[in-house]
């Protein structure tokens, strides 16, 4: 039947029983925001039953005739004159009139759901990526003015509206404005999309006033806007927390080795030292000095002990050549004999780098024996 179509109960008794209704009142489920009363025709004398949160409106022709608040009414001719204007004939003497009856509610709504039916493309500014982001929460409305809520959507042919259908009434349109700014925000931001939640409230209050324009015209407002959660596409966000992993774990590997040799200090390269010697002293095929020195993968840190250790190996040396050199000048008798035990203690102090090859080498060629050899090696080593 269509919305002012005529009700064929307007006969008002056929058959002996009675088609038209002495109370009116709002008889529908609690989630219904608009519903119309199922018949049309009504005693004169009848009772209307308007619960809290609701609105009654009585219309005629397509025109709103009279509104209702809370309370409980007898609709008499005497007490609401509009009334004369809806009458019907009278029939066995019971005066009738016909209208349709809509109860809105006003009372708050309950959430009432949204989620983004597509994806919101968004810029990660710290990491240069883009990623996807969904959206999903809550809404609430009431409605501030039924007379406007009705005429737009009764005149939809609405008979009876839920908050649901609410939803899918205002889907697009709040759809778009929803992305709208929840993209504008995002790609305004500075720091990186994980951890979205901590910007729930302030963006939900930017949305508000937005939605709030679209119900607006509809007599409706949006009381409460919330955004429940931001599910970001974290697909990127897993290939970078690998590389960030590797990266740590090199660093703190790094920072490992650098705390070992600061402990150790000059006795770190003192111990890398001595192996280096054992492993030549040890090695048949072991070649010139130079030869040594470049296999031995120390890198720059050994290099630079070994430089130190010369210089501290030689220092008493140099000192010593002073010494011997102001002897020499005032004991011109033993020269002679003081040069040559000088030159003994200058190949005892040689750098033992070159001391251990040479050694070596006599040992190969079968100039010492292996007796001689481990013995020298053993004085060479005490030295560093």
């Amino acid at each position: 039947m269509g919305l002012f179509d005529k009700n064929p109960n307007e006969i008002f008794y056929k058959g002996g029983k009675k088609h038209f209704t002495d109370v009116i009142k709002n008889s529908n489920s609690g989630n219904m925001l608009i519903w119309r009363q199922p018949e049309e025709d009504f005693n004169t004398n009848s009772t209307l039953i308007v619960m809290p949160g609701e609105t009654a409106i009585f219309i005629k022709g397509g025109n709103i005739e009279k509104t209702f608040e809370k309370g409980t009414y007898v609709l008499s001719t005497n007490n609401y004159p509009f009334i004369s204007r809806l009458r019907n004939a009278f029939t066995g003497g019971i005066s009738t009139f016909n209208c349709v009856v809509y109860f809105v509610r006003k009372a708050d709504s309950q959430e009432i759901k949204w989620g983004t039916e597509t994806p919101i493309q968004v810029r990660d500014k710290k990491w240069g990526i883009r990623t996807d982001i969904r959206a999903n929460g809550a809404y609430k409305i009431r409605i501030d003015n039924p007379s406007m809520f009705l005429e737009k959507l009764v005149g939809n042919n609405v008979n009876s509206l839920t908050q649901y259908d609410i939803l899918n009434y205002f889907s697009k349109e709040s759809q778009g404005k929803i992305k709208s700014i929840v993209s504008q925000f995002l790609n305004n931001l500075e720091q990186e999309l994980i951890g979205l939640d901590a910007y729930i409230d302030e963006i939900s209050e930017r949305i508000t006033p937005f939605i709030d324009e679209i119900f607006y015209e509809y007599g409706v407002k949006c009381i409460k806007f919330s955004i429940a959660v931001f599910d970001v596409d974290i697909t990127k966000y897993d290939q970078i927390d690998i590389s960030q992993i590797e990266k740590v774990s090199k660093i703190n590997l790094s920072q490992g080795d650098l705390e070992t040799m600061n402990i150790l200090g000059d006795n770190w390269g003192r111990q890398k030292a001595a192996n280096i010697l054992e492993e030549l002293a040890s090695n048949p095929g072991a070649g010139s000095s130079g030869t040594v020195g470049a296999g031995m993968g120390m890198g720059i840190a050994a290099g630079n002990i070994f430089g130190t250790m010369a210089s501290q190996m030689f220092a008493p040396m140099n000192n010593q050549n002073q010494t011997v050199t102001n002897k020499q000048n005032n004991i011109q008798s033993n020269s002679s004999r003081f040069s040559r035990k000088k030159d003994n203690e200058n190949k005892d102090l040689e750098d033992p780098l070159e001391a251990m090859s040479k050694l070596k080498k006599m040992l190969d060629a079968g100039y010492i024996s292996k007796e001689e050899f481990d013995k020298k090696k053993d004085e060479i080593l005490s030295r560093i």
